[in-house]
């Protein structure tokens, strides 16, 4: 017991110094804290197994690796997943310097060409192709090593991967991670990495109620919404100004953190949209909103240089809007407002459910939504069927 309390001390020494090495590399707080979570783990292992820092080879990382995949776990599973830790360690010559295996370097450049093909030729955002990395490198990691690697991929390191991925998340959470590993699945297929086409094995993630898909958000729901937000303080004009947008264009939320300055049109009532697969969208901008932003703008904080974003975090450090903290806005209006958890995908139901309301055809609807197959938004509609009643014509030599 004493020598694994002293084996943690020594590790300890070096926290702050790790933390200094975070922030001097521009870390956000909450990456920091999230990767000082990991050194904790890192530590404590090393302590059980009665190693030092000065003893973290390759090897032995990879044993520590091993053992979590082992475990159930699916968070820092990947070879990438210590890099910074041992990038740290070893330049302050506290651990040894090694050379990666050979099967963990391969998997790194397989894991760089994904990343290459989700922006090059995908032309996913930056966010989406975060999330989809992500899973790329959990899943990546979860592959065992004695086997065949990536090249010997079968059904059941697929399923076992998902059933742990999924174990403790929400529905919403597991279908992302379904959604992203098909896409991983289907890369490496066609790249002739793996040799079958295992994204035909994925289970498809059950779940979903209605309540879920957002049929009890009315109009007086989006009214409450709006009502919470107190357009005399800085948060409640911007959050106004967000739930605004996002319940009367239509917008994702990685859309609404995307809107520059220089994407509004005063003059012409228009504002250009940076959609999925970096296409770009003119799409009026009703007076109303307009009004709602130009009223948030005029009492928004200064920008940070070279900053020419549209929503601003108001705590420092003072940048861009994250889609992760339009989300938020949202959830805590909800909260605000008494009503049941409220993503913002929901308020695009809403706008599109609302054009339905109002007579307007399903082609009318996907302009609004800026999509292109008519199956999709037929989907916004499932759940509000009075408006398809409304919009079903007469079966020909029916009742009359």
């Amino acid at each position: 017991m004493d020598q694994c309390r002293a084996q943690r001390g020594v590790l300890e020494e070096f926290t702050e110094g790790y933390r200094a090495f975070l922030e001097a590399l521009g870390f956000a707080s909450v990456s920091i804290r999230h990767r000082m979570s990991q050194w904790g783990v890192l530590g404590s292992w090393l302590a059980a197994e009665g190693l030092g820092p000065w003893e973290l080879t390759d090897a032995v990382a990879e044993r520590h690796l091993v053992a979590r995949r082992s475990a159930g776990r699916v968070a820092w599973v990947s070879g990438r997943s210590l890099t910074l830790p041992l990038t740290y360690l070893r330049s302050i010559g506290a651990a040894p310097r090694g050379t990666r295996s050979q099967e963990n370097a391969r998997t790194d450049g397989v894991l760089e060409a994904y990343r290459r093909y989700l922006c090059e030729e995908r032309g996913l955002s930056a966010e989406t192709q975060k999330a989809y990395l992500r899973v790329a490198g959990g899943f990546c990691g979860s592959v065992p090593a004695g086997g065949g690697g990536l090249d010997e991929l079968s059904a059941q390191d697929v399923s076992a991967f998902v059933v742990a991925a999924c174990r403790a998340g929400s529905v919403a959470s597991s279908k992302k991670t379904v959604t992203a590993l098909a896409s991983l699945l289907g890369y490496l297929f066609v790249a002739g990495v793996s040799a079958e086409p295992l994204r035909a094995v994925l289970p498809r993630v059950a779940g979903g109620t209605a309540s879920s898909r957002g049929v009890d958000l009315d109009a007086d729901a989006v009214a409450r919404l709006l009502a919470g937000c107190d357009p005399r303080r800085q948060s409640g004009a911007r959050d106004r100004a967000v739930i605004t947008v996002l319940a009367r264009l239509g917008l994702r939320a990685g859309e609404v953190a995307a809107l520059g300055l220089d994407d509004v049109d005063w003059h012409r009532g228009e504002v250009v949209i940076h959609g999925k697969g970096a296409r770009l969208e003119s799409v009026p901008l009703p007076p109303d909103v307009g009004q709602v932003v130009a009223a948030y703008l005029r009492g928004r904080p200064p920008a940070p240089p070279g900053c020419r974003s549209v929503f601003l975090r108001l705590t420092p450090p003072v940048g861009p809007l994250t889609p992760g903290a339009v989300s938020l806005v949202v959830r805590r209006a909800a909260r605000r407002a008494g009503l049941p958890a409220i993503g913002s995908h929901r308020l695009r139901h809403f706008a599109a459910r609302a054009t339905l309301r109002g007579g307007a055809p399903l082609p009318e609807v996907a302009e609004l939504l800026r999509q292109r197959d008519l199956e999709v938004t037929a989907r916004y509609a499932i759940v509000d069927p009075p408006a398809l009643r409304e919009l079903a014509r007469p079966w020909p030599g029916g009742l009359r």
